[in-house]
């Protein structure tokens, strides 16, 4: 409760602080105290004294009452169809975890591949790669579908956090999560807070980041890393175990178990390819302007109609996503927020005012250095989201305006918002469970994860920034 207490006066005082400055020239006074606010707001989501959907209702309400923006205006993120993109793709995860179609992709790549400890690591990674391209809550997918899967395979091979952690599930629990790192940053809708990068870049850099548009720029960057990042592990932190050839007949029991695909799998199945086939369409539609359009949160709202009117959820189920509605709070008041912060010209004049203070370095090296800055940042982040609210429109603002094209700025710290997830043990939702498996402690575990964000870091920006300029993004 005092530790409460202290983060909540520490949130106000430094609100309070930037409402009482001096109005910097240049900026209108409405803009700078919105601005208090919105650092406030995003200082309360790091030090949470209270959850962060809590934090954005006491927001939102002190701006309407303080005569910063009316209520109207204040409500307009909750309208903005990238928030109910989230809510609908959240949804849509839980069709995948009840119908049981996730946990059949997992063994269906473990029966196949899962002659040796490495083989596994990549079948697990792999499963996690199809189930990514529609379940934005990689806490649901890694902790939800994939964890359990790992830790009953560790246990297996007789290998539990007090008793021969190394044999096996040290390394196929780091092998996993750092695949699901990776899987985050290639897809719009892999990861909750991709969705708010991408309107965040719409409303500050007046640029739309389409999902076929991500995906493409992710694509090459991400197999490759996907492809190295476990073998890297098994370089540096190798299992004890080498041969798993168990690990296909526990697989293939557990589908007899399963039995023949279900009704409700099927009907999930059929809805993630209808999605897909739509959500490439849309970005198709410029080259193709006969291909039918479809607004992308309208197609994740028809994927979970669909699995609605089949009973494969239930309403129920809808009110018992608690992710989705507390993300729909927090974020559509973040949403509201930034973009009024660029309405009001706050977000230009930063971008402007910094940007002057690198004037004459070249854009390279300013964003080379940006992005190392904002990758490193995270060290002092508990949460991805807050890490992009914090941090994601500054950045790319600064960026911009040394001179970096305005598409491969936004597309790289939108990649490296989900790749700094490999640092800590607390970086992201999907760390903690994996962490308190107990099968490395805090040390090793830092260790491994700053290895990995320089491989990602050496593939995502070296080898990802010669196949940008292939597609024309510089």
């Amino acid at each position: 409760m005092h530790k409460n207490l202290t983060r909540a006066l520490v949130t106000v005082a430094v609100g309070a602080a930037i409402w009482l400055a001096p109005v910097p020239a240049g900026v209108k006074p409405q803009a700078w105290h919105l601005f208090a606010i919105f650092t406030a707001t995003i200082l309360g989501f790091i030090l949470q004294p209270l959850p962060m959907g809590a934090i954005a209702l006491v927001s939102l309400t002190f701006t309407a009452l303080a005569g910063v923006l009316k209520a109207g205006e204040i409500l307009s993120g909750f309208a903005n169809g990238t928030i109910w993109l989230i809510v609908a793709a959240f949804l849509f995860a839980r069709g995948f975890i009840k119908s049981g179609l996730g946990r059949r992709i997992a063994y269906k790549f473990m029966s196949l591949f899962g002659g040796s400890t490495l083989s596994l690591g990549y079948s697990l990674v792999a499963s996690d790669l199809v189930i990514s391209m529609a379940t934005p809550s990689n806490t649901a997918r890694a902790g939800g579908i994939l964890f359990p899967v790992a830790r009953s395979l560790s246990s297996a091979f007789g290998s539990e956090p007090g008793d021969n952690p190394r044999r096996f599930g040290a390394y196929i629990m780091q092998t996993v999560y750092q695949g699901n790192v990776v899987t985050s940053a290639m897809f719009m809708t892999a990861m909750a807070g991709n969705p708010l990068i991408v309107e965040l870049a719409r409303k500050t850099l007046n640029i739309n980041i389409t999902w076929l548009g991500w995906a493409a720029a992710a694509i090459v960057p991400g197999l490759v890393s996907l492809a190295v990042v476990p073998y890297v592990l098994y370089l540096i932190y190798p299992p004890e175990i080498k041969k798993t050839p168990q690990a296909k007949d526990i697989a293939r029991q557990e589908l007899a178990k399963m039995g023949p695909p279900t009704a409700a799998e099927k009907i999930v199945a059929a809805a993630f390819v209808l999605a897909l086939a739509l959500w490439v369409a849309a970005g198709l539609a410029r080259a193709f302007p006969w291909v039918p359009v479809i607004d992308a949160a309208v197609v994740a709202l028809l994927a979970v109609s669909i699995m609605l009117v089949t009973r494969v959820l239930e309403w129920q189920d809808v009110l018992a996503e608690k992710g989705a509605w507390d993300t729909l709070v927090w974020m559509g008041t973040i949403v509201g927020l930034a973009g009024f912060l660029a309405k009001l010209g706050f977000i230009p004049w930063f971008a402007k005012t910094v940007g002057a203070g690198i004037c004459g370095v070249s854009w390279v090296p300013a964003l080379g250095v940006l992005l190392v800055v904002y990758m490193y940042a995270h060290y002092a982040f508990a949460s991805l989201t807050a890490h992009i609210t914090a941090m994601y429109a500054a950045f790319t603002a600064v960026a911009v305006a040394a001179g970096a094209p305005v598409m491969l700025a936004a597309l790289a710290f939108g990649f490296l918002s989900n790749l700094c997830m490999s640092l800590t043990h607390y970086a992201g939702g999907p760390s903690p469970i994996f962490f308190n498996a107990g099968f490395m402690d805090q040390g090793t575990w830092w260790r491994l994860g700053f290895v990995i964000s320089v491989v990602n870091l050496v593939i995502w920006i070296g080898l990802g920034s010669l196949w940008w300029k292939i597609l024309g993004l510089w």
